[in-house]
């Protein structure tokens, strides 16, 4: 059996939820990626340019700080990695995660929600910036889990 972690990030609740649901049925470890600066909501209003999650995402090379997780990502097999879709990528803090951490062998499994982008760009964008990790293909978790569809990638 695999040993299975369950990280994400989490601005409005969505993605927590669904991570907390994955968690509880891949009965896995479960740890929030947790800006250092937490968001409020006007720095989350992406019809503000000069807002802070505007500014970081035209920072390709942004890295927003995170508080040290729980686990040590490095004794796992399957990295579950939980994110909403900004700029139809990942957010900064979720590069932060994957470049502060070592994942070593790990399969990682991305997963996203998201009002109306699909998990595609950010899977493909992930891969390009971290070509020796080893992604799966991504999940759209807008409406609840496909335990099946997510145990092929994983076995």
């Amino acid at each position: 059996m695999k040993k299975i972690l369950v990280v994400y990030f989490s601005a409005s609740g969505v993605t927590e939820k669904v991570a907390i649901d994955l968690a509880k049925e891949f009965n896995a470890d479960l740890d929030e990626i947790v800006p250092i600066k937490r968001y409020t909501n006007a720095d989350l209003n992406w019809m503000d340019k000069n807002s802070r999650s505007s500014l970081e995402m035209k920072d390709e090379n942004s890295r927003p700080q995170i508080v040290k997780g729980k686990f040590n990502t490095a004794n796992y097999d399957v990295v579950m990695i939980g994110y909403p879709i900004w700029w139809y990528v990942e957010p900064r803090c979720i590069d932060t995660f994957l470049e502060s951490n070592n994942l070593g062998n790990a399969i990682i499994v991305p997963f996203a929600t998201s009002g109306g982008s699909s998990v595609d760009g950010s899977v493909n964008h992930l891969k390009k910036l971290y070509p020796n990790l080893k992604f799966t293909k991504g999940f759209l978790l807008n409406k609840g889990i496909s335990k099946t569809e997510i145990e092929k990638v994983i076995s």
